[in-house]
């Protein structure tokens, strides 16, 4: 079995090995993406959907992007928003479902180590998928650690470490990240302390297809 099979399986494998001059290519695009100039977004969706393993439409990223693969085994639904700095450890896949949004300083991580210290001498990892369900908010500084799962609807707080799964619809804060509580109809009446959502705000309606780019 080859290290492109042992990344995605959980398997230890040794990352330098015969990965480095693929990876160094994938990172010749994320270079290119960072150092685009913001009139240029043609040219960074572009970017996007050569280095992304899935990239829906509508999806926006603000440079700098930090990726050890530059996203090869990222898959966006359509509609993400990004904020400036998100690091996404890539070494195996990353699921981020539709209209989730994602603040600054954000990390991602699938790839880790042994914790015993003569495994690590051998400069050995192993990957652990994450996916992150449709219309989630993760929050500025938020970590995702290794092989977690979160459900639709989950608000993350800010500066959260999420060690463990999370169920739809809650706001989870902390380190660890725990569930604080449901999303509930006091949300859906009042987006901040007491200010009221405004009326016509509380209509249902389908979400607006974002323009590409954004």
């Amino acid at each position: 079995m080859d290290n492109h099979e042992k990344m995605h399986n959980g398997m230890l494998y040794d990352p330098s090995d015969d990965l480095v001059a693929e990876q160094a290519l994938c990172l010749e695009r994320q270079y290119d993406f960072n150092h685009s100039r913001p009139a240029e977004q043609p040219r960074r969706q572009q970017l996007l959907r050569e280095m992304f393993a899935e990239i829906g439409p509508g999806c926006y990223i603000e440079p700098p992007l930090h990726a050890n693969w530059a996203g090869k085994h990222v898959h966006f639904g359509k509609n993400i928003y990004v904020n400036f700095n998100l690091t996404l450890v890539d070494d195996t896949h990353i699921y981020v479902g539709d209209y989730t949004m994602i603040g600054p300083n954000v990390t991602i991580i699938t790839g880790t180590h042994p914790i015993a210290p003569e495994l690590r001498e051998q400069l050995l990892q192993f990957n652990m998928p994450v996916r992150i369900g449709r219309n989630c908010w993760l929050g500025a500084g938020s970590l995702i650690l290794p092989g977690v799962t979160i459900g639709d609807n989950v608000v993350v707080g800010a500066g959260s470490v999420v060690t463990h799964d999370l169920p739809d619809n809650v706001v989870a804060v902390g380190n660890p990240c725990r569930v604080l509580r449901p999303v509930g109809e006091r949300d859906r009446q009042f987006y901040w302390k007491d200010r009221p959502v405004p009326p016509e705000y509380l209509e249902p309606k389908t979400a607006p297809e974002a323009a590409e780019p954004r």
